[in-house]
Order: structure tokens, then sequence, then C-alpha cells
């Protein structure tokens, strides 16, 4: 007979293995300890009446939501080399391309400087088209919520972009 769990419990005795092993693989602890958060938490978000194997549903789970940030991840660099190719397109001059590549920076690091909840927003909408009612669904907020993390974000922005010129 195979045992059936439910509740958090048998899902919580792999948290620690769950780390070490994504550890591993992305060879990066706070990525890895990421990763297991999501995990948990869209585990939990989503109870299954009765799960046969915790471990290996928590594990599949985790490899989910990895694959989906590698895809979220090529379809952002897709998305900037072409803003920069088409930013320098017809263009032979290498100081366009090099500006591009610096305002590039400055955006990412002005990012940075933000909280999670804001660059989550401004990634989403900005990048991945998703709707202020799409992101506030996700994130559990209100879209009014969603729009002042936008407003924030970009008024950020431009306060960085302006002093860096």
């Amino acid at each position: 007979m195979t045992p059936t769990v439910s509740g958090p419990k048998g899902f919580l005795d792999h948290y620690h293995e769950l780390i070490g092993t994504w550890t591993r693989k992305l060879r990066s602890r706070q990525q890895a300890e990421d990763l297991t958060h999501d995990a948990f938490v869209r585990v939990l978000e989503n109870p299954r009446e009765q799960v046969e194997q915790p471990r290996a549903y928590l594990h599949q789970t985790a490899r989910n939501i990895a694959v989906d940030g590698f895809r979220r991840e090529d379809r952002r660099q897709a998305l900037e080399l072409q803003t920069f190719d088409e930013g320098v397109a017809g263009s032979d001059d290498p100081e366009a391309y090099v500006h591009a590549l610096e305002l590039a920076d400055s955006v990412e690091r002005a990012l940075a400087e933000l909280p999670l909840n804001c660059r989550q927003v401004f990634i989403w909408q900005k990048l991945e088209g998703l709707t202020q009612a799409e992101i506030a669904e996700r994130m559990g907020l209100s879209k009014n919520m969603v729009e002042k993390y936008m407003i924030r974000t970009l008024r950020h922005l431009r306060e960085h972009l302006d002093a860096s010129a």
C-alpha cells in the first residue's frame, strides 16, 4: 500500500533536501532558497486532497518553476537584444550601441534598488505584457496597489536616469 499524505507536513519534511538539490543545480544558495520558497507557496496555495509522493510532487513543482524562470529570462534577453538591434539598426555607430548598453545597465541598477514587488510589477507589465488586473491576481493585490508600484518604479527610473545623464 502506498502511503498518502494530506496537508503541509509531508511537504515540509523535504524542505532542506530541496534547497540542497537546487543549490547544487543552480550553484546559488540564494536562488535555491527562492525557488524552494516559491515551490512551497505554489504547493500550499493549491492544496490537493491527497498526494501519494510529496517528495516527488515538490521536486517536480520546483523543476516547473525553474523552467518557467529560465524561459522568462530567455524572453527578457531576446527582448533586450531586439531593442538594442532596433535602436542601432542601420547604424554603424559603435557609440550608439555602447550608449544602449550603458542605458540598459543603468535601468537594471535602478530596478535593483527597488523592492521586489515594484520590480516584479515592472517586469510583468513592461516586458511580459501582462495587464494590471493579471498582475494583481498573480500577486494577490488590488489593481490600485499594482498601479502604485508601477508609478513608484517609473518615478524611480526617471530620477535615476536623470541623475546619471
